[in-house]
């Protein structure tokens, strides 16, 4: 979830973690993919992979109702879309800093 701080810093908290794999068999189809969803609000992190998935996305939304809703009404419903898979952290163990 984001949360703005007085000083104009947006500060992210658990963020979900989504791996995309497309269909797609030329550059134009990657190049717009990718500038449609590195367009989105919500992808606050946006990797193209070696291997599988394709894509990997870090999306941060208020709730589960919110994340569901980003899923259905923009990113699963992109040309070449394929498979999506979600992954949300139960526990934070260690992190940097």
């Amino acid at each position: 979830m984001r949360q703005k701080r007085g000083d104009g810093v947006v500060v992210v908290r658990q963020p979900a973690r989504r791996g995309v794999e497309i269909c797609a068999q030329d550059r134009k189809s990657f190049e717009e993919f990718e500038s449609t969803v590195a367009a989105f609000d919500e992808v606050i992190e946006f990797r193209r992979m070696y291997g599988r998935p394709d894509y990997f996305l870090r999306i941060a939304v208020a709730d589960h109702a919110a994340y569901e809703a980003f899923l259905t009404g923009k990113l699963s419903g992109l040309p070449g879309v394929r498979c999506l898979e979600s992954r949300l952290a139960m526990k934070k163990i260690k992190a940097d800093g």
